[in-house]
């Protein structure tokens, strides 16, 4: 089967599009073939050595697939061939088919297209894992995305919206802002036209921002912590600006808030029956239209380097998938 490989730790253009042996299903696995893969910011990481997961060479990247079951090994019960499932893989998503874990696998309810599919979990499921879990976000309350048109942070506007706080995006550039907008945000802030502190001192004045959903890092931390409300939580998501900010922590104490972690894949694996909750719930907000994946454009196999630098160069709003 075709896939695409890392053979060694690089950035993209490392990457190599190669036949390998068709995956067989181990006892507690079943095997997808892959309609669509999401692209992730983990991927961008995995393929470089810089995720806390290193998988042995060669492997592909792309940790969340939508597909069709192929075969299932011992022990599955739940699952049959030609079922329509969506999957959490890690990395082997890139890839004509993937092995997954039975337990990480779920059927695609009725109607759910494979792009969709491909596009809720690691989006949706690090957001609502991070509001609902870490935050305990409440009707009312202020949120500030940081990042707000990327996968998750867009993920974060549109949750955020459905769980009843006031949203204020921040982001690099008014067409981004305008699709937050779209998304449910009620304020927005261009951080590259004025400072953040500034954009929030005109919006929320002394009182703060009660949860700050940070999946950038950098230069904005800061800034966003100091414009937190007391009792407020700074979600640590990530790090997509590169550098891992060095923060003041006179200011938690100081304003007493809290620093909380967000790491959804140990989540899952450690809260398996809540993780699987938060998915259902998530799929009732998809029936009921509450909750649509933008995606910003399809790579076939061959391309899915282009897929991977334009999340590194900024350039996607929402979600893209690699496609087969």
């Amino acid at each position: 089967m075709k896939s695409v490989l890392c053979r060694q730790f690089g950035p993209p253009e490392t990457l190599v599009v190669d036949d390998i042996a068709w995956p067989t299903a181990a006892p507690g696995k079943v095997v997808i073939d892959v309609k669509a893969c999401g692209v992730n910011f983990p991927d961008t990481l995995i393929i470089e050595g810089k995720y806390q997961f290193k998988p042995d060479f060669p492997f592909a990247p792309g940790g969340e697939v939508a597909g069709l079951v192929r075969e299932v090994g011992e022990g599955v019960a739940h699952l049959k061939p030609g079922d329509k499932v969506f999957a959490l893989t890690g990395w082997g998503g890139f890839a004509e088919s993937v092995l997954a874990d039975a337990y990480k696998t779920f059927p695609m309810p009725e109607g759910m297209d494979y792009n969709t599919a491909a596009a809720l979990m690691y989006t949706y499921g690090t957001s609502y894992h991070a509001l609902k879990q870490r935050a305990s976000l409440q009707p009312g309350e202020t949120l500030l995305v940081l990042g707000a048109a990327g996968g998750v942070g867009l993920a974060a506007v549109t949750l955020g919206k459905l769980m009843g706080a006031r949203v204020i995006a921040a982001a690099s550039t008014d067409e981004k802002l305008a699709l937050c907008r779209e998304c449910g945000a009620d304020e927005t802030i261009n951080y590259n036209g004025q400072s953040l502190r500034d954009g929030l001192q005109a919006l929320v004045g002394k009182k703060g921002v009660d949860v700050v959903y940070d999946p950038v890092g950098g230069d904005l931390a800061e800034p966003a912590l100091r414009s937190m409300a007391w009792g407020g939580r700074y979600l640590v998501v990530g790090f997509a600006a590169g550098p891992i900010p060095a923060l003041p922590f006179n200011l938690p104490l100081l304003k007493g808030c809290s620093i909380v972690g967000v790491f959804w894949g140990a989540f899952a694996e450690k809260q398996p029956n809540d993780s699987a909750n938060n998915i259902r719930e998530l799929l009732h907000f998809w029936q009921q239209g509450k909750l649509v994946p933008h995606i910003h454009a399809t790579y076939p196999l061959e391309q899915a380097a282009d897929a991977l630098n334009d999340m590194l160069g900024r350039k996607v709003m929402g979600k893209v998938l690699v496609v087969v």
